[in-house]
C-alpha cells in the first residue's frame, strides 16, 4: 500500500482530478445546454465572458496545478515507486495529462479563441455558434471522462 508522502501526493491527485472532473461535468450536463438555448448573440457573449472569467488563479491552480501534480506523480512513480500501484498511478497521470489537460490545449482553447474573436451580434458569430457548441461539448465530454477516470484510477492505486 502507498504511504507517507506518496500517499499525500496520490490523495491530492484524486482531489485535483476529481474537482476538475466536476467542473467539466457541470459544463457537459447543463451549462452548455443552457447556453445553446439562448439566441446566438447572447450565447456567444455569455460563453466569451465565461472563458475570460475561467482564467482565474483559483481555477488555474486546480486545473494546471493538477497537471503539474500528475506529472510529478508519473515521474516519481516511474523512477522510485515499487510495483504496487505503479500501473494505476501512471495510467491516472496519463489520463489527466493527455485526456484532460492535453485536450483542453489542442481542442477546447482554440475553439474558445476563435469564438472570442467574433463580435457576438454578427452573422459570422451566429453561424459559428452551433458548430462551436457541438464540437466544444464533445471535447468537453472527453475531458470530463478522462478527469473522472484519472481520479478513479488514483483511488484504485491507494487500495
Amino acid at each position: 500500500m502507498i504511504d507517507g508522502p506518496y500517499f499525500v501526493l496520490t490523495l491530492l491527485g484524486v482531489l485535483g482530478t476529481g474537482l476538475v472532473a466536476g467542473v467539466f461535468c457541470g459544463f457537459s450536463t447543463f451549462v452548455m445546454r443552457g447556453l445553446a438555448a439562448l439566441p446566438p448573440a447572447q450565447g456567444v457573449a455569455a460563453m466569451n465572458a465565461i472563458n475570460v472569467a475561467a482564467v482565474t488563479p483559483a481555477f488555474m491552480l486546480v486545473f494546471a496545478g493538477s497537471a503539474v501534480l500528475c506529472a510529478v506523480i508519473a515521474v516519481v512513480t516511474f523512477l522510485l515507486w515499487p510495483d504496487d500501484g505503479k500501473v494505476e498511478l501512471l495510467l491516472g497521470s496519463a489520463l489527466y495529462l493527455f485526456g484532460s489537460f492535453g485536450v483542453t490545449v489542442v481542442a477546447n482553447v482554440p475553439r474558445n479563441n476563435t469564438l472570442g474573436e467574433l463580435d457576438p451580434g454578427t452573422p459570422e458569430a451566429a453561424s459559428y455558434w452551433p458548430t462551436y457548441v457541438r464540437q466544444w461539448t464533445v471535447w468537453n465530454h472527453v475531458r470530463t471522462i478522462a478527469s473522472a477516470a484519472a481520479a478513479v484510477v488514483y483511488v484504485l492505486a491507494l487500495t
